[in-house]
């Protein structure tokens, strides 16, 4: 089994596509107006209106409601990231920060209000762990 994207179902696809685009530098493909992928090397965000949701089942899931899942970017200088999404990004949780498990970390909200986390490994075990 592969992983190969996450979804992220929003009230305005338009509004939350732009938003990846500028972060990740990467270009959506759109299928239909309510539907969209940004393709990276190691996985695909899509993102979705709500009028996709009942094609799963009836309210199975709910714009801008989530409280537990982090999207994560491995990107090369998080630091450098964060001085180019200052003035772009309205909500910082943190400035880049390294955690005890070697990544440089930076978290943000996207415009409806779901985790990013940008992050750089840097010490050797964390840089080991994502080597390619």
């Amino acid at each position: 089994m592969d992983f190969v994207s996450i979804r992220i179902v929003t009230g305005d696809v338009a509004c939350l596509v732009d938003f990846y685009e500028r972060a990740t530098g990467a270009r959506a493909t759109w299928a239909t107006e309510d539907f969209a992928e940004l393709r990276t090397a190691g996985a695909t965000l899509a993102i979705a209106g709500t009028r996709t949701v009942p094609l799963f089942a009836p309210d199975s899931a709910r714009p801008a409601d989530n409280h537990s899942v982090i999207t994560e970017f491995l990107v090369d200088d998080v630091d450098r990231v964060h001085q180019n999404l200052t003035g772009f990004v309205t909500d910082f949780v943190n400035e880049p920060t390294t955690m005890p498990w070697g990544n440089r970390s930076l978290l943000f909200r996207d415009p409806d209000g779901n985790l990013v986390n940008f992050f750089t490994p840097v010490t050797s075990a964390a840089v080991e762990r994502y080597a390619r």
